[in-house]
């Protein structure tokens, strides 16, 4: 069963090498998707009023609502939403015209909002709510609803930012192969 890509007027999905999008996802519009990308079950990516942009390596985890915000006369460019590579989107996530770094993990359950900007090597846990137009330092970990900065990464959670993205191409990578394998006929994204 092949992913729903669809177009919005004149916009297109665009896709890497070795993308995965999952059948039960949908991608409309001007999305973005960089190389090694994983989409995973039941997420919906609306690129209709602005584009969203995926960087390499980066998972989005089932359940999540990537969105945009249009362009109007008090915010002439709208806000896209932007998502840097080896990034880590847990389950069920909202993430809404917002700018997410490199090395980034957004718990499970979380919302960041329009304007929002998150830096590179940030941590959010589960749950948490990024107000609009907030601003996360690289380097911490932040929880709660608004978020608070809680403490600096330690060593070990600045490399596990990286390893979880490297997990999920991993496994993504083995869900294109048995896909492959059962749909000799059909080809991935």
């Amino acid at each position: 069963m092949a992913a729903v890509l669809r177009p919005y007027k004149e916009s297109v999905p665009t896709l890497g090498a070795r993308v995965m999008v999952d059948s039960t996802s949908v991608a409309i519009g001007d999305v973005r998707l960089a190389d090694d990308v994983g989409i995973w079950p039941l997420v919906a990516i609306r690129g209709d009023v602005n584009y969203v942009s995926v960087g390499a390596r980066t998972n989005i985890q089932d359940g999540s609502v990537l969105h945009v915000t249009h362009k109007s006369a008090w915010n002439p460019e709208g806000f896209p939403l932007l998502i840097g590579e080896d990034v880590t989107v847990g389950h069920k996530v909202m993430l809404h015209g917002c700018t997410i770094g490199n090395r980034v993990l957004v718990g499970m359950g979380s919302i960041v909002l329009d304007g929002a900007v998150i830096e590179d090597e940030v941590m959010i846990g589960a749950g948490s709510l990024v107000p609009q137009n907030k601003r996360l330092e690289s380097g911490y970990l932040y929880l709660g609803s608004p978020v608070k900065q809680i403490r600096a990464l330690t060593p070990e959670e600045r490399e596990g930012l990286l390893y979880s993205a490297k997990n999920y191409v991993k496994w993504k990578d083995d869900y294109l192969a048995q896909d492959n394998q059962n749909q000799p006929n059909s080809s991935s994204c």
